[in-house]
């Protein structure tokens, strides 16, 4: 039971409670940075990191925060691991951290990591929090990998900086803000269309219904 509990809170963030696809959450960075895919690569695994980390500590201080400060002490903690990451990403990939430029920074107040700290970490031990962390944060990365991907390819005529074939069709629009909100929403669509759970209506009221309709009729001949 445990390992399937386990296995739940990984997998839940991939696709059926996908922070960026069907919790509609993390927006700016959604359409900021998603122009090539090697950026929003990036900036899904920075938030990746920052997720997993502050997860962890969160749950391990739940007993320790005080509540009336709660908040404060999550945006800390959270604010130390940008920092880490910021750093790494400024000293190992340059080029990357110029690209994220700001974005990255404001990875500090991004509603998925605060959200999970106040909905998740804080109520469960540190291996769910680390799982429930690294499920978001995988689900977030995909998101915005699919539609960087999209919006290069169609966009820019390449991916990953590989470019493709000659005379591949591009249109500029993928490139602009515009065409990150097209592939947002048709990629919101899709996931909602995969994830609807199929309503199932009781046969209580169908046979309530049949027998009063079947009784009608004969109450009516004994008046008669």
């Amino acid at each position: 039971m445990a390992e399937t509990s386990h296995l739940k809170e990984l997998t839940k963030g991939l696709l059926r409670e996908n922070p960026t696809l069907v919790g509609l959450l993390g927006m700016c960075p959604t359409l900021a940075v998603t122009s090539q895919a090697s950026n929003a690569l990036g900036m899904g695994l920075a938030t990746t990191f920052v997720l997993i980390g502050s997860n962890l500590v969160i749950s391990l201080l739940r007993r320790v925060i005080p509540a009336t400060v709660k908040l404060p002490c999550y945006i800390v903690i959270i604010a130390g691991f940008v920092t880490i990451i910021d750093f790494l990403i400024h000293g190992f990939l340059p080029e990357l951290h110029e690209a994220l430029g700001t974005f990255l920074s404001l990875i500090t107040v991004n509603c998925i990591i605060l959200g999970r700290a106040e909905m998740f970490a804080c109520k469960h031990g540190p291996l769910p929090s680390v799982l429930d962390g690294l499920g978001m944060g995988l689900g977030f990365t995909g998101s915005l990998f699919v539609i960087g991907s999209v919006r290069e390819i169609f966009g820019q005529a390449s991916w990953m900086g590989l470019a493709l074939p000659e005379g591949f069709p591009t249109m500029s629009l993928f490139s602009q803000t515009a065409g990150g909100f097209l592939v947002l929403g048709f990629l919101i669509a899709i996931v909602g269309r995969m994830t609807k759970k199929p309503q199932t209506q009781g046969c209580a009221g169908h046979c309530a219904g049949c027998a009063a309709g079947c009784a009608a009729p004969e109450e009516g001949g004994g008046k008669a």
